[in-house]
């Protein structure tokens, strides 16, 4: 395909490239050109990479400006501390990107503006902020914009052990956790990062905005002019339904007819955390509807994958709660948390020993706990979904996946020896450039001119937080021996290629959460009677994979940015660690402040414990009574039976592609149905329709019908929106949410029911 220079070239296609022909999975679709605005349809990966955004760079431009540095650290500190708070919500929000980028953009066009260039000033101010200079401080921003596992593992610790860790070993407990990724992902990023096909859609949006920043026309300045005004409104109305008229987060039609029916607020109800499945609501606060993944972005295959496990997830929630399957009558419909069985909540504390390990005599004494049942779903639905993605991958994506293991040989492993200079930071960089590079991923081809940030970078990262690792887990009494953190690692790095190789490829990141619950399962049985042992054990497994994943994001970031990869490994590794030590922070501050909420079942509208509640309950259920609650024959045997179902889920979609391909299963992500069959299982859940709404408004009518729209404005929209809310979000946290003290909710009204739920459903628990 030719590369196309500029999304903002308005020159039109002749009839020949209107009605051209696209591959997709093997099946030839071809756009007419009919009723599409005069602009061929997207169909596959490179199509959307070179179109979306432009493939140009300009080598003059330099990232490596004290500006660049002094807003990317001061925005990290922004970040680390934001997603800190958005930990502690009642539904899983993350930090946008777009957010990120708007804030530099802005600080950084003002520092060009304001600032004279003169003396100390022109370090402040060496000249126009330029794209480079943008991403560098996107990266570095992002890095930090994460909730630190190790922060859950520590709030848990505060809230359910009453044990304060000493603040020297928690902040290494956290560099190490959340580095060990970087080394590993780092090394696997010749397959995971490089081709056209891992197209990672959710930073689509980031770079579409940068480009209508950075490129002049009257094309950029119509774009910008969109972008602003949609920021500016939706900036303006979540006030609405975040403080004045909080109702807006879910309108449910049946809630307000029958506000004192249990049944209804189980299915109808959603505006609060934990309160039901939410089925038909109508939210309008652009926080929760885009609050994991952005509706905009996700392409339709992995859509429609996940409104077909929507669909069962209600099905399977209200068929086990009403069937009363595991006593699911007797405890909350929704819940993180293990009970009892009359339904109170179990006293962990009351069955372990001083060493924090769990005691047989005392567990007989208080009886085994329970699991509400839609989350017992929700485990059953990650197992499935972790089984099936390497089935799936390995059926579909055999010859992908193959690429990222042709290094483990004999020639390989000679050459390293031979060329290794223990003076890393010494190396050139340099590539091989191959002869032929026709084939490459266009953006990629255009990296080649920069030198590399090399292997060896990123195996001394790996190693460093290895060693740190190793020394923390006996420094802070985890419980978990050397061995098992060996263990834990090593099923990390094997995760990262399939989790990482889905993630990228359909933009859904989901199954990569599913890892938790194996590592869970597996610690349970290595270390059995030891919850804490637990808790280390996923955070130095699964937080590898997650860390992984991150990095190779901002790496394609930087791909697209054509930023060199020797800015975006120094931005990273310092936005991360400046993050870190800011989550450990706010979450003593939120803990101090809100402690009795975080403890409770369903938290508020605005803060929730809903997280450490879930890493604590695993902890217990899987760390200490793995053989009592799991192995065949006990109450939940199917949760780790379920393995089995999830490595043959993917084959009858394969098989009826392979024989009678006119079907289209290939259209379906067998891992990403079984993931959202336990979709619902917390959080607020009025969100979900307008969710699916957005996001087939946008992939399908626009893409299909108005390709001209959707490449020049659809991703520009998304990061408006995205933006917009966050900035608003932050200030309400702090100005009358709580985050730092006392709350200061608007006075109770009919669109502000501030003795209930929101929408008006019956308080259940």
């Amino acid at each position: 395909m030719e590369r196309i220079s500029s999304l903002n070239d308005e020159k039109s296609m002749d009839v020949k490239e209107k009605s051209k022909s696209y591959c997709v999975n093997g099946d030839i679709e071809t756009s007419t050109g009919e009723d599409t605005d005069d602009i061929a349809v997207l169909q596959n990966e490179r199509d959307i990479a070179t179109h979306v955004i432009s493939v140009d760079d300009d080598p003059s431009l330099n990232p490596w400006t004290f500006r660049a540095f002094f807003i990317g650290l001061g925005l990290s500190a922004f970040g680390g501390s934001l997603a800190q708070i958005y930990y502690f919500k009642p539904q899983t929000v993350s930090v946008s990107l777009m957010f990120l980028g708007i804030i530099s953009y802005v600080i950084g066009l003002a520092m060009e503006t304001f600032i004279p260039r003169y003396g100390l000033l022109r370090y402040l101010n060496p000249g126009p902020f330029n794209k480079k200079e943008n991403a560098f401080i996107i990266i570095m921003s992002s890095a930090a914009a994460n909730s630190a596992l190790a922060t859950e593992v520590l709030a848990v610790q505060r809230l359910y052990y009453n044990i304060t860790p000493n603040a020297v070993s928690s902040i290494f407990l956290l560099f190490s956790s959340q580095l060990l990724g970087y080394g590993i992902g780092g090394l696997m990023r010749g397959i995971l990062l490089y081709p056209s096909k891992m197209l990672y859609p959710s930073v689509l949006p980031l770079l579409s905005m940068l480009d209508a920043f950075y490129h002049d026309g009257i094309a950029a300045r119509q774009k910008l002019k969109v972008f602003y005004f949609v920021f500016t409104a939706i900036f303006i109305w979540e006030l609405f339904p975040e403080w004045i008229f909080p109702l807006l987060t879910g309108v449910s039609i049946f809630c307000l007819a029958v506000p004192n029916n249990a049944a209804v607020s189980r299915v109808f109800g959603g505006s609060n955390g934990n309160e039901g499945l939410g089925l038909l609501s109508l939210c309008l606060d652009w926080q929760y509807i885009s609050g994991g993944l952005n509706p905009m972005t996700i392409p339709l295959k992995a859509q429609l994958s996940s409104f077909i496990g929507y669909i069962l997830c209600m099905v399977v929630f209200v068929a086990v709660f009403y069937n009363n399957i595991w006593e699911s009558r007797n405890l909350p419909f929704l819940a993180q948390l293990l009970f009892y069985e009359n339904g109170t909540v179990y006293d962990q504390t009351l069955i372990m020993n001083s060493n924090y390990e769990v005691d047989p005599t005392l567990v007989a004494e208080q009886g085994l706990p329970f699991y509400a049942g839609t989350w017992i779903v929700n485990l059953l639905s990650t197992n499935l979904a972790l089984a099936a993605t390497f089935t799936h991958l390995l059926l579909w994506n055999r010859d992908d996946l193959r690429a990222a293991w042709t290094w483990i040989n004999m020639d390989t492993l000679r050459s390293w020896r031979a060329n290794f200079d223990w003076k890393f930071w010494k190396h050139s960089g340099e590539r091989k450039v191959p002869a032929n590079t026709e084939d490459l991923d266009p953006h990629y081809r255009e990296m080649l001119k920069y030198p590399d940030a090399p292997n060896s970078w990123y195996l001394l990262t790996f190693v460093l937080s290895f060693i740190v690792g190793l020394v923390v887990i006996y420094k802070t009494n985890s419980t978990l021996p050397w061995w098992g953190f060996v263990i834990a690692v090593f099923l990390g790095a094997v995760s990262i290629l399939f989790f990482g190789a889905l993630a990228a490829i359909t933009g859904i990141g989901l199954s990569i959460r599913t890892e938790e619950t194996l590592v869970q399962m597996i610690a349970g049985y290595l270390h059995n009677g030891r919850p804490m042992a637990n808790m280390f054990f996923v955070l130095y497994s699964y937080n590898t994979v997650s860390q992984a994943m991150l990095l190779l994001r901002d790496l394609k970031i930087a791909q697209y940015a054509k930023l060199p990869p020797r800015a975006a490994f120094t931005a990273q590794v310092l936005g991360t660690l400046l993050g870190a030590a800011l989550n450990y922070v706010l979450m003593n501050s939120i803990i101090d402040s809100q402690r009795e909420i975080l403890l409770s079942v369903q938290g508020t509208n605005i803060w929730s414990g809903q997280q450490p509640q879930s890493y604590n309950s695993q902890a217990i259920a899987w760390g200490g009574l793995a053989h009592e609650l799991f192995s065949s024959g006990q109450r939940y045997q199917w949760v780790p039976l379920s393995y089995i179902i999830g490595l043959v889920a993917p084959l009858p979609f394969w098989i009826v592609h392979r024989y009678w391909p006119r079907l289209r299963t290939d259209y379906y992500y067998t891992p990403i149905i079984c993931a959202y069959i336990g979709w619902l299982c917390v959080g607020i859940n009025s969100s979900i329709l307008m969710y699916f709404t957005v996001a087939f408004l946008s992939q399908w009518w626009l893409r299909t019908r108005y390709p001209r729209w959707f490449t020049k404005y659809n991703y520009l929209v998304g990061a408006a929106l995205d933006g917009g809310t966050q900035v608003m979000v932050f200030i309400l946290s702090f100005a009358v949410q709580g985050a730092a003290g006392n709350a200061h909710l608007i006075p109770e009204w009919w669109g502000a029911n501030q003795s209930g739920n929101y929408d008006r459903c019956s308080y259940l628990n």
